[in-house]
């Protein structure tokens, strides 16, 4: 469903919700409570993204990119912060951060969902649609790859730029598998704090993590019910952490033919606006753990579930 570009106001509410396992209610932890990673010397730079300086009295923050959803979502059936199950890959911590746009208020008890492939390339609940390559004992990337891919991508189809095209269409599961994937509640500050693993890399895609916010909702002992998705969007990691992954096992047996941020079709090529994650993490040991964050501003009153949802053009300011 394509949204009107224009100022901000309230759309119909779509239900959804969030099933426990067991129906038992979950504790409460705390964003940084016993997640482990520790950074070290020679890290990233941290995050700068604070509201803006601009004298626009309709905005304080550039509107998060939207981007699409994709073909592998799966309306939020886990409740949960550690998301990784049994997993391998290096420790990452994903700490975010959801705000109003227009006002740089906090978005408390928004829904954040976010789902990654595996180190090879793996969708849990599509493992059947394989990857667009992953395992085989393949050398690892090194340096900056030069031509585009070559082939068919066979992981999830690039849409179009991501100013407005639809994104492909959703493919059903074909097991029942959940790793990788969870939602979780945003604190009264707006922060929500993710347990997972580094995601590896399929043909046709840049290393990226999809999230969804909905908000309007309610949290009850069985889960999240009603609201609507205010933001659709990905995170992406820079090339020298993507490098440097591709070092440490199993990412070094990802034989697929991989696509960088500059090649990939759907990262908006802007920056953080558009997902690009604050990591840090010991560039000499990155297999100790990476710790990723970024501040989303989104539009609470309006609806986008995917790229053919655009954010209202009344939130245009930058956020550095």
């Amino acid at each position: 469903m394509t949204e009107t570009q224009g100022p901000a106001h309230k759309r119909s509410m779509t239900r959804r919700k969030v099933v426990i396992a067991g129906g038992a209610a979950v504790a409460v932890v705390g964003v940084g409570g016993g997640i482990a990673a520790t950074a070290n010397a020679g890290q990233t730079t941290s995050d700068s993204a604070s509201p803006s300086s601009s004298s626009s009295s309709e905005t304080c923050y550039t509107l998060t990119s939207e981007t699409t959803e994709g073909p592998y979502y799966i309306d939020a059936d886990k409740l949960r912060q550690d998301v990784t199950e049994d997993e391998e890959g290096i420790p990452l911590t994903l700490k975010l951060k959801v705000i109003d746009a227009e006002t740089c208020k906090p978005v408390k008890n928004a829904a954040v969902d976010i789902w990654h492939c595996t180190a090879l390339g793996v969708y849990s609940g599509y493992e059947a649609m394989g990857s667009g390559g992953g395992g085989g004992g393949g050398t690892p990337p090194s340096g900056s790859p030069s031509d585009a891919p070559s082939g068919t991508p066979t992981g999830e189809p690039p849409s179009g730029a991501p100013s407005g095209a639809p994104g492909g269409g959703h493919s059903e599961p074909t097991d029942d598998e959940r790793y990788l994937r969870g939602t979780w509640k945003t604190d009264k500050r707006g922060y929500v704090t993710f347990k997972t693993v580094f995601p590896g890399w399929y043909q046709g895609r840049a290393v990226h993590i999809h999230t969804k916010v909905h908000v309007d909702g309610t949290w009850t002992d069985a889960g999240y019910e009603g609201g609507h998705t205010c933001h659709t969007g990905q995170f992406f990691f820079d090339e020298k952490s993507v490098l440097a992954s591709a070092e440490v096992s199993p990412y070094s047996t990802n034989a697929a033919t991989r696509t960088t941020l500059t090649e990939d079709t759907i990262y908006p090529q802007n920056g953080h606006e558009g997902g690009l994650l604050y990591l840090k993490y010991d560039k000499k040991n990155i297999a100790k753990g990476v710790r990723a964050h970024l501040t989303m501003g989104v539009a609470p009153d309006e609806t986008h579930d995917s790229t053919e949802t655009q954010p209202s053009a009344a939130a245009s300011a930058s956020a550095s």
